[in-house]
């Protein structure tokens, strides 16, 4: 019995290599894994992104608001997640876009890349249109919500905005983690 033992273990270890001899140079010409993306999903210890994830091609000023964000979360000495959490916000609000006043189309008095009223307490709409101010401002509503920091991304996003379409958010979270890792020590 030892013997049949013996031999399968033997054979199952055959595969395995004979295996990693064959895939070996295929997986070598294999699309490369963007690393920044997973170590910035391991270290914020943040849930895989839910449902279908949209994405949009950035311009210079959306950009410059990716870095706003960035520099405004760690200047209030917060992880990355936050600042994943709010990216991802700003682009389900604005498209990362600082937006005045839209008119008609405005939803109320809404303003800026997040959105924010200044007939709900948010600031004025000097500080609203502020992307320094107004991370600031959303980052300070997200750190009083219990347990941001292990919540879905779309809960924690939703607590602080109060938006109409609460599961919006989350479409956004695979773009806002690239963006984070991609700017984060830069």
């Amino acid at each position: 019995m030892t013997t049949i033992f013996r031999k399968s273990v033997l054979s199952v270890a055959g595969l395995a290599f004979a295996g990693g001899v064959f895939a070996g140079p295929i997986a070598a010409h294999a699309n490369p894994v963007d690393v920044k993306s997973v170590a910035v999903a391991v270290q914020t210890g943040a849930p895989k992104p839910q449902g279908e994830q949209s994405h949009i091609t950035l311009n210079g000023e959306q950009t410059a608001n990716v870095k706003a964000i960035i520099a405004a979360t760690k200047k209030a000495g917060l992880p990355e997640r936050a600042a994943v959490i709010s990216i991802a916000t700003s682009l389900q609000e604005s498209k990362l876009e600082n937006l005045g006043h839209l008119g008609d189309a405005n939803d109320h008095d809404s303003l800026g890349l997040f959105q924010q009223r200044p007939s709900s307490g948010w600031g004025t709409p000097e500080q609203i249109t502020d992307p320094a101010y107004s991370t600031t401002a959303f980052l300070k509503g997200l750190t009083q919500v219990d347990g941001w920091q292990d919540m879905a991304l779309t809960d924690a996003a939703q607590t602080v905005q109060v938006s109409a379409y609460p599961d919006a958010y989350a479409q956004w979270e695979q773009q806002a983690t690239d963006l984070v890792g991609q700017y984060w020590n830069s």
